[in-house]
């Protein structure tokens, strides 16, 4: 088992190049199911989700060349239609190889997700979306089956806003017979780079960004180029981490148009930022103020950045308010962050946090990917040296965080 040692008390200075997007990566590596040409993807972030997806296509029959954050796919040869239950329990996102391997080959045997136990997020809104398109669907024995000889276009409402939910569905539609139109649909960037690879593989579809996305399903894909968006969300990681330490760093390689509710609340904090291209600078040169967060879908604020916000605000001035309204079970974090003396109340989905002028570094445990990275931010602001355990969680969405954050002047390392 390895963990994070972490010295607490230097400030955050340089410069970080932000990698490709998980979210983004995880279905596009998907849609190289829906063809049998090649698909070439760009800015892959070398992480254990993607590891884990490139190994499930690989069982599959599809063939993958990995250069670097280059990856070339080919699945021209499938001949297994499955997502085994060791693949799955590790990475829900697995459940984006169901749309593509049913529109293309007809058929599909899943295994019902894993992943972080942050709370309930059902897949019956794939499985009602794909019976709409004329899928034959049973779940047994931990599995979903599902069969079509070819789908049809159908009109679908989501009861809730589901990001795989949205790209499973879009992915599946590509290759139906008939329009197909996804009604109060997910409108975060990653769906939005999804569509614009499926775009450049030959796909017809409108309005992806919006709550109304329409496909008209073609005959075939074909293969295309395509360069992972940036990672939005490691973007504000090292951000926030930054304006806790009281430090000065510049992103580059990032994109603030789609950080608007984040970088709104840094500079709600106190930090100043210049935004030009594709880089972020911000500079902290005073204690945080505290400042309240309430998370919902996108555009909204992001509830994958709300515990690293909560690092900030347990040594902020003032006292703040976080309200969690996607996941009922993401303030897991909250008894660890108390373990280092940060003074935090919860009731229901809601937190407040009661900024104090110091914590003390302690042994502390991961409980799910953004909590582990709230844990490390506390770590840095920390007196004395903090130990994060479990942190296989943060190596399934931050690509070489250790190393890039000893490069800004963290006293970090990894031990086992």
């Amino acid at each position: 088992m390895q963990r994070l040692a972490i010295q607490g008390g230097n400030r955050l200075n340089g410069e970080v190049r932000i990698s490709g997007a998980k979210n983004a990566a995880l279905p596009i590596l998907c849609a190289g199911l829906l063809t049998d040409d090649a698909l070439q993807l760009g800015n892959v972030p070398e992480m254990n989700d993607v590891a884990t997806m490139c190994k499930l296509l690989q069982q599959m029959g599809v063939k993958i060349e990995v250069n670097g954050g280059q990856i070339a796919l080919s699945a021209a040869h499938v001949d297994k239609f499955e997502a085994p239950y060791d693949m799955v329990k590790t990475m829900r996102a697995a459940i984006l190889v169901l749309g593509p391997l049913v529109a293309r080959f007809g058929e599909a045997r899943v295994s019902l997700p894993g992943g972080c136990a942050i709370g309930s997020r059902p897949v019956d809104l794939h499985i009602k979306g794909l019976q709409a398109m004329g899928a034959e669907i049973h779940i047994e024995h931990g599995y979903i089956h599902a069969q079509a000889k070819r789908l049809k276009g159908a009109r679908i409402f989501f009861d809730l806003i589901s990001v795989t939910g949205t790209e499973n569905l879009m992915m599946a539609a590509t290759l139906a017979d008939g329009v197909t139109v996804l009604e109060n649909a997910a409108r975060e960037p990653e769906v939005v780079d999804l569509a614009h690879c499926l775009i450049a593989m030959g796909a017809r579809i409108e309005g992806a960004g919006s709550d109304t996305i329409t496909i008209t399903g073609v005959g075939r894909l074909h293969g295309a180029s395509h360069r992972i968006m940036p990672d939005r969300i490691e973007s504000g990681t090292f951000l926030v981490a930054a304006a806790a330490t009281g430090g000065s760093i510049t992103l580059t390689d990032t994109r603030a148009d789609i950080l608007d509710n984040v970088l709104e609340k840094l500079q709600e904090a106190g930090a100043t930022i210049q935004v030009a291209g594709g880089t972020i600078s911000l500079q902290m040169n005073k204690r945080p103020r505290a400042v309240n967060v309430r998370t919902a879908p996108y555009p909204a604020f992001p509830t994958d950045m709300q515990a690293q916000f909560m690092a900030m605000n347990t040594i902020a001035e003032g006292s703040a308010m976080v309200v969690e309204t996607i996941f009922e079970n993401r303030f897991m974090h909250v008894q660890e962050l108390r373990r280092l003396g940060a003074q935090i109340d919860v009731e229901g989905n809601t937190a407040v946090i009661k900024g104090c002028a110091q914590l003390e570094g302690a042994a502390i445990m991961a409980t799910d990917l953004r909590a582990s990275a709230c844990l490390v931010i506390a770590g840095l602001v920390a007196q004395g040296e903090t130990i994060v355990d479990r942190i296989y969680h943060l190596d399934r969405g931050y690509e070489h965080i250790e190393a890039k954050l000893s490069a800004l002047g963290a006293q970090i390392r990894r031990i086992k």
